[in-house]
């Protein structure tokens, strides 16, 4: 049950919040992140995601949140705090807040201890620096069931509140995994997974000539720069979406999520 409301914004649970909303440092050292939104905590809840306090504004969050809440963690000993309009709206990071938020500890996988089916769909993004382009990328990964989201060298944390929030609560419904180039790489060549290089070179092949449905990696790029040539250049294959228009691409998630669904219509035949 909530314990005595917090009033102030200089409180250090809420000083502590706004640290880990706005340093990617203090929620590695932390182990811990932020969740906004009923919904989005329901889907960590339902993945098994461990839960430690939650922050409840009863003036926005209204009464059948706060139930849905009870019954969500009643019996689970997660400390709820009830805290002020006035300074809910200073650690709430999004508009039309709910009146929930929650930290978690995000769950922390590496390449060596995700399991894999016969044949794996991977979603690789290399050097990954917007969260909201990261958090769409999971929501296809979601839908798509997708058996992994690998980022190399990401330029933002994998489990940054904007992510999980653009991801509507995907960060952690798909095993979602950092590592490196050379990492990676050597991983894919080890079970035998081929791997797929968006990027407009003469090499390039149509996405839809490609067989995916054997083990594949789609391999994705940034926006602004595309893959960097080591990678490109260690790839199986690159393939190209044919743009028709005035113009040569498209935004990362959107082109994810094309590769990703060819690739699940494919297997389905």
């Amino acid at each position: 049950m909530p314990l005595d409301p917090i009033t102030s914004p200089q409180n250090p649970r809420i000083k502590n919040l706004l640290k880990l909303q706005q340093k990617s440092s203090e929620r590695r050292a932390q182990g811990l992140t932020i969740v906004e939104g009923l919904r989005e905590l329901t889907i960590a809840h339902g993945a098994g995601v461990a839960v430690t306090a939650l922050f409840v504004c009863p003036d926005l969050a209204g009464a059948q949140h706060q139930q849905a809440l009870r019954e969500l963690f009643g019996r689970q000993g997660v400390e709820w705090f009830e805290v002020s309009k006035a300074v809910f709206e200073k650690v709430a990071y999004r508009e039309g807040s709910d009146g929930v938020l929650a930290l978690v500890k995000p769950p922390l996988l590496t390449l060596e201890e995700l399991p894999l089916p016969a044949s794996p769909l991977l979603l690789v993004l290399e050097a990954v620096e917007k969260p909201g382009n990261l958090g769409a990328i999971l929501r296809t990964a979601d839908a798509a069931q997708a058996t992994a989201v690998i980022v190399c060298d990401p330029r933002t944390d994998l489990f940054n509140p904007n992510a999980i929030r653009s991801s509507i609560g995907c960060s952690f419904t798909v095993p979602t995994i950092a590592t490196t180039r050379p990492e990676l790489l050597a991983w894919c060549q080890r079970h035998g997974i081929r791997t797929y290089a968006a990027a407009l070179t003469a090499a390039a092949v149509p996405y839809t000539t490609c067989n995916f449905q054997g083990p594949t990696a789609l391999v994705m790029g940034t926006e602004a720069d595309g893959l960097t040539p080591e990678l490109m250049q260690a790839c199986d294959q690159t393939i190209i979406i044919p743009m028709r228009g005035a113009i040569d691409s498209l935004n990362v998630s959107t082109a994810t999520a094309i590769l990703t669904f060819e690739a699940v219509r494919q297997r389905e035949v």
